[in-house]
């Protein structure tokens, strides 16, 4: 029930997310969680980092522009933590999915998301995220044996949900809806 993917590539496992969100949408689907969007900025500058609550019209800003030269972590930490506080509360009414953008190097460290997964899982919400490689080793200690790794890939995104909910997704708009 806890599935994941590591997208290769700048922002594709957010775009893989998100487009999953909004197809589960479209369907009626009762879902939890936050998706990533990234909003380019000026040349030469990372972009801005916003969580979209599904479910919700909310952004939440989780990066600091620390300027043109730092390279010190640009996560803001009250921004995430938010963002947590708004999914948790969520979770009462037993969503079908909990989407999560990724298990980062705040859940790596025992912060963020890390407990809305527990507490999902201890649930029997299935929970859906992504994991880049440098917190795979940390993450797959955090799953403890219950990770499934996924392809990075839509329909067979789409199967696994619908596998591990038995719910269908039966009609899917390929048109752009609003989390």
């Amino acid at each position: 029930m806890l599935g994941y993917i590591s997208a290769q590539g700048r922002g594709n496992a957010d775009r893989l997310l998100a487009e999953l969100a909004h197809r589960l949408m479209a369907a009626d689907w009762p879902l939890a969680g936050v998706v990533q969007i990234n909003r380019e900025t000026t040349q030469g500058r990372p972009c801005d980092m916003d969580l979209q609550v599904i479910g919700q019209s909310r952004h939440i800003r989780i990066s600091h522009n620390l300027g043109p030269h730092a390279s010190g972590c640009r996560l803001d930490a009250h921004g995430l933590e938010t963002a947590v506080g708004l999914v948790a509360a969520t979770l009462d009414a037993r969503p079908a999915l909990l989407i999560l953008n990724k298990f980062g190097k705040a859940e790596a460290e025992g912060r963020g998301f890390r407990s809305v997964i527990g507490q999902a899982l201890a649930q029997d919400i299935p929970v859906l995220t992504a994991v880049r490689q440098p917190n795979m080793d940390m993450f797959l200690a955090f799953a403890d044996g219950m990770a499934e790794a996924l392809p990075v890939d839509i329909c067979a995104l789409l199967d696994w949900c619908c596998e591990q909910t038995g719910r269908t997704v039966q009609t899917v708009s390929l048109e752009r809806t609003i989390l």
